[in-house]
């Protein structure tokens, strides 16, 4: 068995897999099919080529720094890495530069790894999770546009009053399917519904729970944005749901204990994102950098942070206050 662990295949499948928390090499396997498929069907192999490149570079790294053991055999040091080996290829040009970017991009994301664990999870309990990626991706696609060698490409940044909302339409079956199932892949930044069904069947294979709660979060966020009239063309493309689906995943299956009121907690989580999302949408886009994850990042924080304390600081200014007082005791 621990020979089967210390596999660098299998670990570093298990951190493609703990993109969407679960610790299961088949699963990971079929995220690189995922990946495969969407470069397949667009003729751009970049991404699953930097996909591949990042999860190995940030696990090796791992290995080289001496990081937890069994944190790099779960693959909780890998899935960092493969998101940012995914999201550079997406929004820089190809050329000898970049992939030199997303080797250094990839072991960098698990020093900021391991910095979040320290911290973060260390001081507050608050898992780091895309974290580390979000930030390390921010950093390297605005440091690329100070490079020649690297072309930042994407849409022009937008302001607030160029976007455009949503008229409440309800889509035809077959393009809610797509959007359900983009939904889930643009988590990997990949715009394919087959793609996303190869996901969602990857999580059910790792666990039923992770799969139904994946499949809800993206109805959820489907339903809200398309209800609340967010611009069709976003929301056709998957882009106001990848963010909510993990909210769904992290706080409804994995990092809370299942229940009712987990549940409803979870719901009220997911709606949320979306909202969170909207805002990002506005405000990353003239700094010409996109939001990755940072929707779902923000959201889950929030609700994971006060798991254990949902009473706020007492208001009152008063040294006195009995709340206050038995607070400071407890200390």
């Amino acid at each position: 068995m621990s020979e089967k662990r210390n596999d660098p295949l299998t670990v570093c499948l298990r951190g493609t897999s703990q993109v969407f928390f679960m610790e299961n090499a088949l699963t990971g396997a079929l995220f690189f099919a995922a990946m495969g498929w969407a470069s397949y069907a667009s003729g751009n192999w970049a991404t699953v080529i930097g996909a591949a490149i990042g999860v190995v570079v940030a696990t090796l790294t791992a290995w080289l720094l001496d990081c937890d053991e069994d944190s790099i055999r779960s693959g909780l040091f890998g899935f960092n890495g493969v998101l940012v080996g995914a999201a550079l290829p997406t929004f820089i040009a190809a050329s000898p530069q970049l992939w030199v970017y997303v080797i250094v991009g990839s072991a960098a994301s698990t020093v900021v790894t391991a910095a979040f664990s320290a911290t973060l999870t260390k001081s507050w309990g608050i898992p780091g999770s895309t974290g580390p990626f979000v930030l390390t991706g921010w950093l390297m696609v605005a440091g690329a546009y100070t490079f020649g060698g690297l072309q930042v490409t994407g849409d022009a940044p937008k302001l607030a009053t160029d976007y455009v909302q949503g008229v409440f339409t309800i889509p035809a079956a077959p393009d809610l399917l797509r959007i359900f199932f983009r939904n889930i892949g643009q988590v990997f930044l990949l715009g394919n519904e087959v793609s996303g069904a190869i996901i969602l069947a990857g999580i059910f294979i790792a666990s039923v729970q992770a799969g139904v709660a994946t499949a809800a979060g993206s109805l959820v966020a489907m339903v809200v944005a398309i209800g609340m009239g967010a611009n069709p063309a976003t929301v056709a493309q998957g882009l106001y749901g990848f963010s909510p689906v993990l909210t769904a995943l992290a706080v409804g299956a994995i990092f809370l204990n299942p229940s009712v009121k987990a549940t409803i907690y979870a719901l009220l989580a997911t709606v949320t994102c979306v909202f969170v999302q909207g805002a990002f949408d506005v405000i990353m886009p003239p700094s010409g950098l996109p939001s990755f994850t940072a929707p779902y990042v923000l959201t889950m924080y929030l609700f994971i942070a006060p798991k254990s304390l949902l009473a706020p600081h007492p208001h009152s200014p008063v040294s006195g206050h009995p709340v206050e007082s038995k607070a400071s005791s407890s200390k």
